[in-house]
């Protein structure tokens, strides 16, 4: 069935197909998290919207599961499936930019790197992810926050129109004239509802200089460190974002010598705006007690967007749990840095967004992006680079049971791991899903997209 199939591509189809054997194949198959080790039986390397829509219908014909790969960059490693057909979209890397309109028109094999290096030409920005090497597909279907969030709301929000390919071979496009049931679907509903092969985004003056860079903060003082970023945020600017990194400290010439490998909290911070304004904003966070280093000044902002790049490259095996959070006073801080102290791996972080700002100005049901209105989003990120994975996972999930009574009750798709239905319920919300699932029925009734975290029609 699987031969049939690829045989079939090769008729109308004019990217790689790609099959086990063929020298192309284990570096075709390999995705961002080395934990991830399937074999697909057809790799289709698509060079446009032909392709995919080629793609789709062979799939269709020979009755293949599909998994569709943009970035690759996805911690469940929803990009690759076993024996089916992968529809790798890594090629399409295509961006323009209307600098006059203020819109981007993105392919989906982007990463925010690439997209950047468009638009920073010109001064303008959409909101992107934390880490450069991130595709923009997943990311943006799946909501996206990053350092812009606050200021200017998530990826999805500033999503303007989608070229589609949906289950049964129609091209559509979603705006807000056309469908736009799918469009509000695609904010935020990841890949359920067919293979977007074009984004258009918004885009805003930022850069290309932005005040932004970390103050370091010794792990003793994690608690109280913890809680005075807490009362800082609650009234911050909108343009002001935050994420805390709880991690080693690296061997960086900025940080002294003593402090080196030692666990600290890396207080990241980007503000978009007046960078006058800015400083004066940002100078009680600069003035923590105990604050070993500070790197805030001005610089550009596509290097700010490269700066957690460094040691999170592709191939090693990393284990994840999220949660939003709906507190974070002195119990929840002290959880925190009781289970930092216990880290089982050097190459492990904890991740804690401070939310707010335009993402949760955005109405809860006016896109499938919910929890709008939690305040921090806590990501636990366990990797490591040999060995046994068991006391990694053991450490992340008694990490995160011990976080769930601080829990808003949901969690981010975009850090979601393969963690089983109900926790994709909770990452919509069962009214939120019901919707979703009715939206599911109109554009794919077969369930033919379901490598996601998936939203299966009702029946």
């Amino acid at each position: 069935m699987a031969g049939n199939a690829a045989a079939a591509l090769g008729e109308g189809f004019r990217g790689q197909v790609i099959v086990p054997g063929d020298l192309a194949y284990d570096e075709a198959r390999a995705v961002w998290n080395g934990a991830i080790d399937r074999h697909p039986a057809v790799i289709a390397r698509c060079t446009g919207t032909a392709d995919v829509l080629r793609a789709v219908a062979v799939a269709r014909e020979h009755g293949l599961l599909v998994a569709v790969r943009g970035g690759g960059h996805n911690i469940a490693g929803l990009a690759v499936c076993d024996g089916g057909m992968v529809i790798d979209l890594s090629q399409l890397t295509g961006v323009r930019v209307d600098r006059e309109r203020r819109i981007a028109r993105a392919q989906p094999g982007v990463t925010w790197a690439g997209f950047d290096h468009e638009t920073q030409a010109f001064g303008l920005a959409t909101p992107g992810g934390l880490m450069s090497s991130t595709g923009i597909a997943g990311f943006t279907l799946g909501g996206g926050f990053g350092w812009l969030s606050r200021a200017l709301g998530l990826a999805c929000d500033n999503l303007l129109e989608a070229d589609v390919v949906t289950a049964d071979g129609r091209l559509l496009t979603a705006d807000d004239a056309e469908h736009p049931d799918l469009l509000w679907g695609l904010r935020g509903a990841g890949g359920n509802f067919g293979i977007v092969t074009s984004f258009s985004y918004r885009l805003h003056k930022v850069g290309p200089q932005v005040l932004c860079g970390a103050v370091f903060v010794p792990a003793e003082r994690l608690t109280e460190t913890l809680l005075a970023v807490r009362d800082h945020m609650l009234e911050a600017p909108d343009q002001l974002m935050l994420a805390c990194t709880l991690l080693p400290a690296p061997s960086a010439p900025f940080l002294p010598e003593a402090v080196r490998g030692k666990p600290v909290a890396r207080v990241g911070m980007c503000w978009a705006g007046d960078p006058n304004r800015g400083l004066a904003v940002v100078a009680p966070l600069r003035a923590l007690p105990g604050a070993v280093a500070d790197t805030v000044s001005m610089r550009p902002y596509v290097q700010w967007q490269q700066m957690l790049d460094p040691g999170w490259g592709p191939g090693v095996p990393n284990y994840w749990k999220a949660e939003y959070l709906a507190v974070l006073d002195e119990a929840a801080a002290s959880t925190i840095a009781e289970h930092f102290a216990a880290i089982s791996s050097p190459h492990s972080d904890i991740k804690l967004a401070f939310l707010g700002g335009a993402i949760a100005r955005t109405g809860p049901a006016d896109t499938a992006y919910t929890h709008r209105a939690a305040p921090y989003l806590l990501n636990i990120n366990s990797r490591w680079e040999h060995g046994d994975s068991a006391p990694h996972i053991v450490w992340t999930r008694e990490f995160w049971s011990a976080m769930r009574p601080f829990s808003a009750g949901g969690v981010y798709v975009n850090f979601l791991g393969q963690e089983g239905q109900e926790r994709v319920v909770e990452a919509y919300g069962r009214p939120m899903f019901e919707r979703l699932t009715a939206l599911k029925d109109r554009y794919d009734p077969e369930n033919f997209f379901r490598v996601n975290q998936n939203i299966p029609p009702p029946t």
